[in-house]
């Protein structure tokens, strides 16, 4: 039998519904008990009428209370509780009063002295109001801590947001300035049609950019095609010395990620591995799906950190950038995965001797749907410009692209 579509919503969602609803079941409660305990004392039906009228008189007068702590709640702790510990004295002696007085009306010929009776309603009556006035301020100091605890995880939000804003805002400058110098050269050299065909580029790859949302997460397919418009733009700069390849397994394609995650690893290969080789670089990005663990590697065949004097094992918890690093790449990556995880990521580099540079981040695999319904790449990206530098290295959309590591 199936389920109906039914979601309750909290108690405490509608606090005035809550407070009568509090009411009513705590006093007819109380009535109910001091009911059976009259009926058990061989007491007599009409005795009912007087637990009715005591039910009816503490109802009432717990109505008053709870305007009156109502404005003491907020108060400093001396004038909450004295005041409370005041209303509640002389709320216990109006109550003492009115059983007292109402069984000296049902049982005139009782010759128990009048204070008696009120010291015997007095503690009966102070246990219930004590108790009525306990459970008011923690059900309100409950529901104020709740209200800051949710107060606060909405501004650690917003401000993990704004970090994650700032952290992407820091993403690319160096790129642009190196890409608007290229195109005001071409443009100096008269060669319009490549510095068109770059400006374009440039254009789509901002647009890219800024529709992203800063703190949002985008596919693993979708990164890889915002960094081949990237690329698309360096290798108009670098042509043939830019050499590229994308290793990515299917599964890893679904998988999501913070937006812009692999696109400052690959402007660092691009800047201490391709720019300062005459013969260039090769970078290679690869990803792979490790159980519920996502691997992501960007390496290249520049030039490393051989001669930084660094231990050429892997390099955890901080690493330096590479020589003459503004630090602003890597140290963004390990923020961004910071913000995003926590302690539940992995960054590492790698840097052997004699050449080469890798960075390896691992993060929680989290599929957006099924492999065979979110193919890798869309027909339209294929047949461009970093597509025609390496055809042999990107396979044909909906399939792995290059060989599993």
């Amino acid at each position: 039998m199936p389920a109906l579509p039914f979601q309750p919503s909290p108690f405490f969602a509608d606090k005035n519904r809550a407070f009568w609803n509090l009411q009513f079941a705590g006093w007819g409660g109380a009535m109910l008990l001091r009911a059976m305990s009259a009926l058990a004392g061989q007491q007599d039906f009409d005795f009912l009428i007087l637990v009715v009228i005591a039910t009816v008189t503490g109802f009432s007068i717990s109505l008053i209370l709870s305007v009156i702590y109502r404005q003491l709640i907020n108060r400093r702790p001396l004038v909450t509780w004295g005041v409370t510990a005041a209303a509640l004295a002389a709320a216990v002696a109006l109550y003492a009063f009115v059983d007292g007085w109402v069984l000296s009306l049902y049982r005139p010929d009782n010759t128990t002295p009048l204070v008696q009776r009120l010291l015997g309603y007095f503690y009966l009556d102070l246990t219930l109001l004590g108790a009525w006035s306990a459970l008011y301020y923690a059900i309100n100091y409950f529901l104020q801590v709740e209200e800051q605890a949710d107060r606060l995880e909405r501004l650690e939000a917003q401000a993990t947001s704004a970090q994650l804003a700032m952290l992407r805002y820091q993403l690319n400058p160096h790129f642009l300035f190196n890409t608007l110098n290229s195109i005001s050269t071409l443009v100096l050299l008269k060669q319009t049609a490549p510095a068109n065909a770059m400006l374009t580029r440039l254009s789509s790859f901002l647009r890219h950019t800024l529709v992203a949302q800063p703190g949002g997460k985008v596919t693993l397919a979708q990164e890889v095609e915002t960094l081949k418009l990237y690329l698309d733009i360096e290798l108009m700069r670098f042509e043939e010395r830019l050499r590229t390849e994308f290793r990515i397994e299917e599964d890893a394609s679904i998988a999501c990620l913070p937006s812009m995650l692999l696109q400052p690893l690959v402007e660092n290969a691009i800047k201490y591995a391709v720019s300062v080789q005459e013969e260039g670089a090769k970078i290679i990005v690869a990803a792979q799906v490790l159980g519920q663990r996502l691997r992501l590697t960007v390496s290249d065949t520049g030039p490393g950190m051989g001669n930084s004097g660094l231990d050429p094992a892997l390099q955890l918890s901080r690493p330096p950038d590479r020589p003459e690093s503004t630090g602003v790449g890597l140290a963004n990556i390990r923020d961004r995965l910071a913000q995003a995880y926590g302690n539940d990521h992995r960054f590492e580099i790698r840097s052997p001797r004699d050449k080469g540079f890798t960075v390896v981040i691992e993060i929680p695999y989290e599929p957006e749907q099924a492999p065979e319904k979110l193919p890798f790449a869309s027909p339209a990206r294929q047949g461009t410009a970093s597509t025609r530098n390496a055809s042999d290295q990107h396979a044909p959309a909906g399939r792995p692209i290059g060989t599993k590591t």
